[in-house]
């Protein structure tokens, strides 16, 4: 059964060449690299805010201590960004920030990566494509007077296959790395409006905004 479905692969990559075998080891990679970043999505809980959100907007309430229990039941990768703003209220916006993209470059390991795939992939196919047809040409030129089209037909259609491979590739990982990149973006909107939310809440009296200068004298 297993030799059933690989015959049709085995058989693509006889006809394409070495351009097509690399590109099948390209796309193995590929789908590797994919799993492992939903992967690591899932386990960061990206995009699953719900108890952080519900924390950030009790601060923003001033209701201390519904945030703190909020923030207890939050499962987010976020969570010790957030934690920094609420215990230390002078920490600078820049450092939380600072700390967020650092969780936020893990997050994007293996994306250059598959941004490489997206863009080279067609160009591979492209570069075994210009192999075959020079390969056709040739076939041509040695048949001398005895031209058989059917050796140009044959040579071009097999030359146009590492082509089709190399969009094959190429297209799906442009997508899913577009999905990926949507998400980052959607995560760091997130986490900067949880860290000004944070360090300047509503719900804050306005003596607190005040520097102590400007604060009233007491006594």
């Amino acid at each position: 059964m297993v030799m059933t479905w690989l015959d049709p692969l085995r058989k693509t990559a006889e006809i394409g060449g070495p351009v097509v075998v690399i590109l099948m080891g390209v796309s193995v990679l590929t789908l590797a690299v994919v799993l492992y970043k939903l992967w690591q999505f899932s386990a960061a809980g990206v995009g699953r805010h719900k108890a952080l959100s519900e924390a950030i907007e009790a601060w923003d309430r001033a209701d201390r201590t519904g945030a703190r229990a909020a923030l207890d039941r939050s499962t987010s990768y976020l969570v010790p960004i957030v934690d920094m703003a609420l215990t230390s209220e002078r920490t600078a916006s820049e450092r939380l920030q600072a700390e967020a993209e650092l969780r936020f470059g893990r997050l994007e390991r293996g994306m250059r990566f598959l941004d490489s795939v997206a863009q080279l992939a067609p160009l591979l196919g492209l570069f075994g494509t210009v192999l075959g047809m020079i390969e056709a040409f040739q076939s041509l030129q040695d048949a001398g007077a005895q031209v058989d089209p059917s050796i140009l037909a044959g040579g071009i259609w097999v030359a146009l296959l590492t082509t089709a491979v190399g969009l094959v590739v190429a297209m799906p990982t442009a997508l899913i790395l577009s999905w990926f990149e949507g998400r980052m973006e959607a995560e760091r909107l997130f986490a900067e409006k949880a860290i000004f939310t944070v360090l300047s809440p509503s719900g804050r009296k306005a003596s607190s905004h005040l520097p102590a200068a400007m604060e009233p004298a007491h006594g």
